[in-house]
């Protein structure tokens, strides 16, 4: 896979990680600090705030797949046109497999 390519998937997964988490941890500690005294109201406006971050979560990560997708197949496509094989995707390093048992 292209460095391009990794670096993309790389930042794409932080910036999943880092807005879920930020989310999640102010959710998290207001629910906390709140959790004694919390009304019905209250309480159900947090559970839709939590689900919105797990919905936002979720774009964020398909959106990274998606980038990561989309560089593999540019990386594809420039590989073709100058006339080399593009490489299977995939995750594994399978060149550099050194030890022995059935594939």
């Amino acid at each position: 896979m292209h460095p391009a390519a990794l670096v993309g998937a790389a930042a794409g997964r932080a910036a999943h990680f880092a807005v879920s988490g930020v989310i999640g941890g102010l959710i998290f500690r207001g629910a906390a600090k709140a959790a004694p005294t919390v009304k019905p109201i209250a309480r159900k406006a947090l559970v839709s705030g939590i689900a919105g971050g797990i919905v936002a979560g979720r774009w964020l990560g398909s959106a990274a797949e998606e980038a990561r997708l989309k560089a593999g197949d540019m990386l594809a496509e420039a590989r073709s046109s100058l006339g080399e094989e593009a490489p299977p995707p995939s995750a594994v390093d399978v060149e550099g497999h050194a030890h022995d048992h059935e594939h």
